[in-house]
């Protein structure tokens, strides 16, 4: 059995694929380099089987977080690294996430500078996670979204019926690990400029990166969201109260509106963190 295995999920990456896995064989001769091939329509197969890769393929395209679920069932090493098959990740850089995962870290994600490749739009709302979910966890967390990670596996396999079959699996598998207690640490690294064409679409994906706001809630504490709502609607119904009582002497049926939803809200939120706790029970 192998310590390490790389998992490279690529959709239509022939044009990088090559030079990324040969790269890997010549880095680490001893680690399992997988390729998973989520239905790409081009040369991306061949490409990754040629430079010595072993290649698992979807029949049709499921999705970034499928193809990292499929290359962690079958992954050998103790240790998973992934990573895009894009060009955009260093190997070079995967020595220095083992060495964290040496020191005793569970997860070690590859966080990436100012200065890396992409867009503002993107580096704006990647900014917004690692805000909101720091303040979350109480820890500080510096790449929330980045795809480029170690892991021990064993760990990792306990949230696989968590992880979307989309792109986000990042930062389900991030607030997972710090929701099960587990070690979380970070090395700095710099993304360079992906070959090819990226498969994100701003405006088509935007609806689906605002989810991420509120799946960083629920995955690890939904009463830190429904608690806020609930005391704002509260202070607004007194304040509301307090205005019509002085100036027309009566209780409101929206003050009424307001108490009943805060209320309504606030114990939502408490049945919420009951359901979460449930989702990382330890079943053994």
């Amino acid at each position: 059995m192998k310590d390490v295995s790389i998992v490279l999920p690529a959709k239509n990456e022939g044009g990088a694929i090559g030079q990324v896995v040969r790269q890997l064989v010549h880095l680490l001769p001893h680690a399992e380099v997988i390729v998973v091939n989520d239905g790409s329509l081009d040369d991306t197969q061949a490409a990754a089987e040629g430079a010595g890769a072993r290649v698992v393929c979807h029949p049709y395209s499921k999705g970034n977080g499928a193809a990292i679920k499929t290359g962690a069932r079958i992954a050998m090493g103790q240790v998973i690294i992934f990573m895009d098959a894009d060009g955009q990740h260093d190997p070079m850089d995967i020595p220095r996430l083992l060495e964290k995962i040496a020191q005793g870290h569970d997860m070690v994600v590859g966080a990436r500078q100012k200065g890396s490749q992409a867009s503002l739009g993107r580096g704006f709302a990647n900014s917004l996670y690692n805000r909101l979910a720091s303040w979350m966890t109480g820890h500080k967390i510096e790449d929330l979204t980045s795809g480029f990670r170690a892991v021990r596996a064993s760990k990792f396999r306990e949230f696989l019926y968590l992880l979307p079959n989309g792109f986000s699996y990042p930062t389900t598998s991030t607030m997972a690990f710090f929701r099960a207690g587990y070690s979380v640490s970070y090395v700095p690294i710099h993304a360079a400029k992906r070959i090819g064409q990226s498969h994100i679409r701003l405006l088509h994906d935007g609806a689906r990166f605002l989810l991420i706001i509120f799946k960083i809630g629920t995955l690890f504490s939904p009463l830190k969201i429904f608690a806020p709502v609930a005391t704002a609607m509260f202070l607004f119904a007194s304040g509301w109260y307090a205005w019509t009582w002085a100036h027309e002497g009566r209780f409101t049926n929206m003050s009424a509106l307001l108490y009943t939803g805060s209320v309504i809200t606030f114990l939502m939120g408490l049945i919420s963190e009951q359901i979460t706790a449930l989702m990382y029970k330890d079943e053994r």
